[in-house]
């Protein structure tokens, strides 16, 4: 499972390395928007002062789907980066515990050897038989030559023995020493993947970002632009405009998911749950950073894996994903009718069951939830989404 995925992300990150631009980070022209004098202009009459606040409260949204568009992306190639982090972190394990094998097999290979070697040289001294048969010889026995007979025939059987044991652990050391070897090579594989994979998220980050800021700069005009018309605020305009933005992506996808039940999950632990929801409140506010788990910053799989840690409770690696796949694992999933306060959601691309999950969430009840968004955002709470919302929740604490 863990070959398929490296050599599945090995590829999907050089692809993304080759065209990820064209792909994944479509660039945005700036908008055109009226000057002062044209606003005053149209202050003066009434149709192309509706007509201008139509045309900057459409660009306003346009350019708020593009920042969006890209935070998508940026959780995403995060997610990736995550999952071959994971990758990097498991076969690291690997290589650890193999190393340990080598070294103790390669101590009892010496040792037989050294084993072999001193009993050869005793025989070398002393002949086939000589002090060494001492060693199996009863003193009261010592003129029985029918049993000194036997016992060198012993002596040859110990010998031949301590011989296939040596070669023998040589052999299981040396199997080791190549095992560990590839594993190496394969740690290195995954450390370049998860380095790309990085590089890939970290840009994505950074362009997000760099969208967020130009947008500020460009809304703050077009707030005071509208609040000239308007005969308001750019504060009110500008919280008009977040609440109208909010609306659109709640009502792009009206409806949950619906899926069948998969089996009986029970009742959620209320006690660690409102512990896990105590630490994930604590955190808002904060800054999304990729790979963030604290103390001060988060990605998505970080707050969700730190909250349920602080109840006792483990959910997966620091992977959207692998915290969906320990859930499935765990046969702790739900239809997302039946999800309460606590369970966990995801967002993917994928319509397959086990595709990668490239956001996660802390469902909070009453279609709300928590969340590290996105780079351009902190840790928040806010109405739950249902575009690309995975038709299963997860309930960590049954």
């Amino acid at each position: 499972m863990r070959k398929r995925f490296s050599a599945a992300l090995a590829g999907a990150v050089a692809l993304t390395l080759t065209a990820s631009i064209a792909i994944f980070a479509p660039s945005f022209a700036a908008p055109s928007y009226p000057s002062w004098a044209d606003i005053q202009a149209a202050k003066a009459n009434e149709t192309k002062k509706k007509t201008m606040i139509s045309n900057l409260q459409a660009t306003i949204a346009t350019l708020g789907v593009e920042a969006d568009k890209l935070a998508k992306v940026a959780l995403i190639k995060g997610e990736a980066f995550n999952q071959a982090q994971d990758a990097v972190d498991l076969m690291t394990l690997k290589v650890k515990s193999l190393q340990s094998q080598a070294d103790q097999a390669n101590q009892q290979a010496d040792a037989a050897k050294a084993e072999l070697g001193q009993i050869a040289a005793q025989m070398y001294r002393d002949g086939s038989a000589g002090t060494s048969l001492d060693l199996f010889l009863n003193a009261g026995q010592a003129d029985n030559l029918l049993y000194q007979l036997g016992t060198q025939d012993q002596l040859a059987g110990q010998s031949q023995s301590l011989y296939e044991r040596a070669v023998q652990r040589q052999q299981y050391a040396q199997s080791i020493t190549d095992t560990l070897k590839a594993a190496k090579v394969q740690l290195a594989d995954e450390a370049t993947v998860a380095q790309a994979a990085f590089a890939d998220a970290k840009a994505a980050a950074s362009a997000v970002q760099a969208k967020v800021d130009a947008n500020n700069a460009l809304n703050k005009v077009f707030y005071a632009q509208l609040a000239t018309l308007r005969n308001t605020t750019a504060t009110l305009e500008q919280q008009r405009a977040d609440g109208l933005a909010a609306e659109a992506r709640q009502n792009a996808v009206k409806t949950m998911p619906i899926a069948p039940e998969l089996y009986t999950v029970g009742p959620a632990d209320q006690g660690k749950v409102d512990t896990a929801l105590a630490f994930a409140r604590q955190q808002l506010g904060e800054p999304y950073v990729l790979g963030g788990m604290g103390p001060g910053i988060w990605d998505c799989s970080g707050i969700t894996k730190a909250s349920y840690a602080a109840a006792g409770i483990y959910i997966g690696t620091h992977s959207a994903t692998n915290q969906f796949d320990t859930m499935a694992a765990e046969r702790r999933l739900v239809p997302l009718n039946q999800a309460v306060q606590g369970d966990l959601m995801w967002y993917t691309q994928s319509s397959a069951f086990n595709g990668d999950k490239y956001h996660v969430v802390i469902f909070l009840g009453g279609g709300m939830m928590l969340e590290a968004p996105n780079p351009s955002a902190t840790v928040r709470i806010v109405p739950l989404r249902y575009g690309e919302l995975f038709p299963y929740a997860g309930r960590p604490s049954a």
